[in-house]
């Protein structure tokens, strides 16, 4: 492959690469919901007088820790590890630290080898946030499986506690 080929690859694969950050955020923000609804609904089915019964309190806790912990989860992949790419022309961060007139001067001087060179780090140095994040994103959706059946056991439990059914205060 010419240095040109080389480029036009380099930069497809870029491109290839950026394509699966919106799917991993999709995925983040409908976690987001389901968690922020399933404490929602523990939250309508608890009342202070559920604090005597362990039955209750036990499966409650349990999932509100699940949930909790799969939060934690999905902030890590909101917000991961951007270190790198220190030199790169390419990486917004490193832009960012140089003066316009440098930055200009230094993408404009250099040659079709380097700047392919800089585009395959980028693919690289994404690929390792895209991993982090589908990582987290990962265990988020599994903690939040998890959590299903101790929340399912907290409202049988309060469904027996509370006849009337959800309590709305």
């Amino acid at each position: 492959m010419g240095h040109e080929d080389n480029l036009d690859a380099a930069n497809s694969q870029l491109d290839r690469v950026l394509g699966f950050f919106s799917r991993v955020e999709t995925k983040a923000s409908f976690l987001f919901a389901i968690n922020t609804s399933l404490l929602a609904i523990m939250a309508l089915n608890f009342s202070p007088a559920d604090l005597a019964f362990c039955s209750e309190m036990i499966p409650a806790v349990g999932a509100s820790i699940l949930i909790l912990v799969s939060f934690f989860f999905l902030y890590r992949s909101s917000f991961p590890n951007l270190r790198g790419g220190d030199d790169s022309l390419l990486y917004f961060r490193a832009i960012a630290q140089r003066a316009e007139i440098d930055f200009v001067q230094a993408f404009t001087q250099r040659s079709v080898e380097q700047h392919t060179h800089d585009l395959l780090g980028q693919v690289w140095r994404n690929s390792e946030i895209l991993k982090m994040k589908f990582d987290a994103v990962k265990v988020s959706f599994i903690l939040t499986a998890i959590s299903l059946l101790p929340l399912s056991l907290f409202l049988i439990v309060a469904a027996l506690h509370h006849p009337t059914g959800i309590i709305l205060k």
